[in-house]
């Protein structure tokens, strides 16, 4: 099974980008948006360190909370 999770990019130099999501940052490549760079706000679904595609904020936050959700029924 594959999980992209959302982040939202803070910084980019080159083709890497500082990313955060509910207080973990990361650097992640851009190489895979080539055709469509993403911009310092937007918000990116990464998977294994790449970014994958951007979503809206909505977005975003809808999978997060939909992980926290699936994170408190595992420790129930």
């Amino acid at each position: 099974m594959c999980l992209a999770i959302p982040m939202q990019i803070d910084a980019i130099d080159g083709f890497t980008a500082r990313c955060q999501a509910k207080g973990v940052w990361r650097d992640v490549s851009l190489f895979m948006m080539q055709d469509e760079l993403p911009a310092v706000g937007d918000f990116v679904m990464v998977h294994v360190g790449y970014a994958i595609q951007k979503v809206t904020e909505a977005d975003a936050r809808t999978a997060w909370e939909l992980f926290d959700r699936i994170l408190e029924e595992t420790r129930a």
